[in-house]
């Protein structure tokens, strides 16, 4: 491994050790190759406004990292990370979990065939990508309800995310909502209650984590009505 010891490859190392997450060197080496790919496509494609090296480790990889050690994570073999734009959180996560799958939602395209691309070239065989729109994707029955961990990282407010999430949770299973931690997310929150409980959800506990982030965790109490989520564009317009 000494010989492909890059100056990312030391960054990483380094950025994760300060940050007290071990890490195998097979698992620093395809973390930093990952963001070199995903720096390079970005010159043509939009997956990511973080282009220091630096701000990336510590803005996706550690900020993703942030859910290890939560129970509700840890218990889980099989995790949605919805809105999953430049594969944030879940490669970091499926790099560092490798008996763990990782299913990857997006609404673009061509974002989730570079993070296909990315993950066949570097060896990250635990990751999947859909293609489609959370409110269709939530009706179809190999998805409703099927899932006992959904991710979101950066998606939408709380009253829209829940819309969002938790049809495709089944009863038992979470939701953790990477958001920024203060005064504002507890004004958000409150302004979800209705719709966290009309689609099946409760919120259970925010977790504070370094860097002034939060992680929401909300528990799947009961089904969610089959009328949810409404049509594609709807939640985003009219939260509940």
């Amino acid at each position: 491994m000494s010989e492909l010891k890059s100056d990312n490859y030391k960054l990483v190392a380094k950025k994760l050790e300060q940050a007290k997450i071990e890490c195998a060197e097979v698992q620093i080496q395809k973390l930093s190759l990952y963001m070199e790919g995903i720096l390079r496509w970005n010159e043509k494609v939009n997956l990511t406004a973080i282009t220091n090296p630096e701000e990336f480790v510590e803005k996706h990889y550690i900020d993703s990292l942030q859910v290890l050690d939560v129970a509700d994570f840890q218990a889980t073999d099989s995790i949605l990370d919805i809105g999953t734009g430049g594969g944030f959180p879940g490669v970091p996560l499926a790099i560092m979990c490798e008996k763990k799958n990782f299913i990857l939602v997006d609404s673009l395209a061509k974002r989730l065939k570079i993070i296909d691309e990315l993950a066949a070239e570097i060896g990250i065989g635990n990751v999947k990508t859909i293609h489609g729109r959370f409110e269709d994707l939530a009706h179809e029955s190999e998805h409703r309800q099927k899932y006992e961990l959904v991710l979101s990282r950066a998606v939408a407010e709380m009253s829209v995310l829940a819309e969002y999430a938790l049809p495709f949770i089944n009863v038992g299973g979470s939701l953790i909502a990477y958001k920024t931690a203060g005064e504002k997310l507890e004004e958000e929150i409150e302004a979800a209650r209705k719709s966290i409980k009309t689609l099946g959800g409760e919120m259970s506990r925010i977790k504070n984590v370094s860097g002034g982030h939060a992680l929401v965790i909300i528990e799947k109490a009961r089904p969610t009505p089959p009328k949810y989520p409404r049509k594609a564009g709807t939640p985003k317009k009219e939260p509940l």
